[in-house]
């Protein structure tokens, strides 16, 4: 019942707080490399997840590298959460997209979002990206399509 009492504080001052044209997830971003702790990252994470599912939000994982650049998407395929459309796509392959479970999501963007700062200049061989990667959660039709 204490819970019960809280949760419904939480709320009403969230409501309270939070102005109308400010969605409560409009603050979900990030960029990578991040001094955020691993805890920090996956709480970030979870909290995208469960937006994705109750909101028409899509969350977006941008790699810049020198010369190429990625985007993946994941956005709620059914209305429990346990299923995500993945679009890719990669500036020399163009768009792929797949189903896959909410684990699978869970894994990539916590794989994504604690990367240390040279994993992409190792990856590519080059030097550093212009741009830091970014995460962001985000109206779907905000979304770039093919």
């Amino acid at each position: 019942m204490a819970s019960e009492r809280r949760s419904k504080t939480r709320t009403a001052h969230h409501a309270e707080t939070t102005p109308d044209d400010k969605a409560p997830w409009g603050d979900l971003e990030m960029t990578v490399p991040t001094d955020r702790d691993h805890a920090s990252v996956v709480a970030l994470v979870e909290c995208a997840l469960v937006e994705l599912t109750h909101e028409t939000v899509g969350a977006v994982f941008i790699s810049r590298q020198v010369g190429r650049s990625t985007r993946t998407q994941y956005v709620a395929a059914d209305d429990v959460g346990e299923q995500f459309q993945k679009r890719h796509f990669d500036d020399r392959l163009g768009w792929h997209e797949t189903t896959v479970p909410r684990r699978t999501v869970r894994d990539e963007l916590i794989t994504q979002l604690t990367r240390s700062p040279s994993t992409p200049a190792k990856r590519s061989g080059e030097g550093a990206a212009s741009e830091p990667d970014t995460f962001v959660v985000k109206p779907v039709r905000e979304l770039r399509t093919p």
